[in-house]
């Protein structure tokens, strides 16, 4: 039983780990090569998509722009621009189009050498699955530090949220919970010696009745 425990809270780590990690903004530093819009058949809930753009008709055929990068390393990297609108996630992104033209700019101008993409979401070549490139800002160079701000207060807070839950759930269960079950244990034993002592009296009763019965049959 603790060790099924452990393999619940592992997997539950796993889970709450691959969604922060998966919805969470980062930012990567690369230089911007180009962009492109392709027309693309994509399922009505197909997983690793968001939606087009604002004010369009959600047809499973649309139009995806797509930015194309270099990493510092020299390594590529496909990021999908799209919308997220009102819906989850909660980036509220409406200006895909802003970000193609920005993208278009800076793949052609030569004063810009390096920029931060801030993005959601993991690249998956086995599905076609794209981070979703949510802005781009102009660095300084390839080693520029970039603070994860929003991050570490939303980590901080959650972890503060699960630390008041946490002291919430069991002092709930001392006061009101725990009571109850140690009530419920002494009725139990309680229950348990009452019939325990009535077994034995029982069987008292019923040897006494046999010691009788046969010593009334030998005489």
């Amino acid at each position: 039983m603790k060790n099924i425990k452990w393999i619940i809270r592992i997997l539950l780590f796993i889970f709450v780990f691959a969604f922060l990690h998966y919805f969470l903004p980062q930012r990567d530093i690369v230089k911007v090569v180009g962009n492109e819009v392709k027309r693309m058949d994509i399922g009505d809930k197909a997983w690793g998509w968001d939606k087009p753009d604002a004010g369009t008709r959600d047809n499973v055929t649309r139009d995806v722009r797509s930015i194309y990068a270099i990493r510092p390393n020299g390594k590529t990297i496909v990021y999908r621009n799209e919308d997220t609108g009102w819906g989850f996630p909660f980036y509220f992104k409406f200006d895909s189009s802003d970000v193609s033209a920005k993208a278009s700019d800076l793949s052609t101008r030569k004063d810009v050498q390096w920029v931060a993409v801030r993005h959601y979401g993991w690249r998956i070549k086995l599905f076609s699955i794209f981070p979703n490139a949510t802005s781009i800002k102009e660095v300084r160079g390839p080693d520029a530090l970039l603070i994860p701000w929003f991050n570490i207060v939303f980590i901080g807070l959650l972890l503060i949220i699960l630390w008041k839950l946490r002291r919430f759930v069991f002092g709930f269960k001392r006061k009101h919970i725990d009571p109850v079950a140690e009530d419920i244990e002494e009725t139990l034993h309680e229950i348990g010696d009452k019939v325990e002592n009535e077994t034995a009296q029982a069987r008292a009763g019923f040897g006494g009745f046999m010691k009788k019965w046969f010593g009334s049959g030998a005489k």
